[in-house]
């Protein structure tokens, strides 16, 4: 899968399991903060998210690892992680 592609299919799985109602993947730019300023999301969408990747990628977040921050600072580095880690 190329990284465009990837980073779509993580957009639609941000809208669709945080169930952001009226909004396009168009809407979230790639390099845009997904936390705090940016998309706004809070922890409760961390956790909601990490398992909704896990559904859909095979990918896991150690609730341990520190790095976690850094992986969902946005969408292009979801998609670092991702393909980095995906299940082949």
């Amino acid at each position: 899968m190329d990284i465009d592609t990837l980073k779509n299919e993580i957009k639609d799985v941000i809208i669709t399991s945080l169930e952001l109602e009226g909004m396009t993947r168009d809407e979230i730019k790639d390099d845009e903060a997904l936390f705090g300023e940016g998309l706004e999301l809070d922890s409760v969408d961390a956790l909601e998210l990490g398992i909704a990747l896990k559904k859909h990628f095979g990918v896991s977040f150690s609730s341990e690892n520190g790095e976690n921050r850094k992986y969902f600072a946005s969408v292009s580095t979801l998609a670092d992680y991702i393909s980095a880690h995906m299940e082949r």
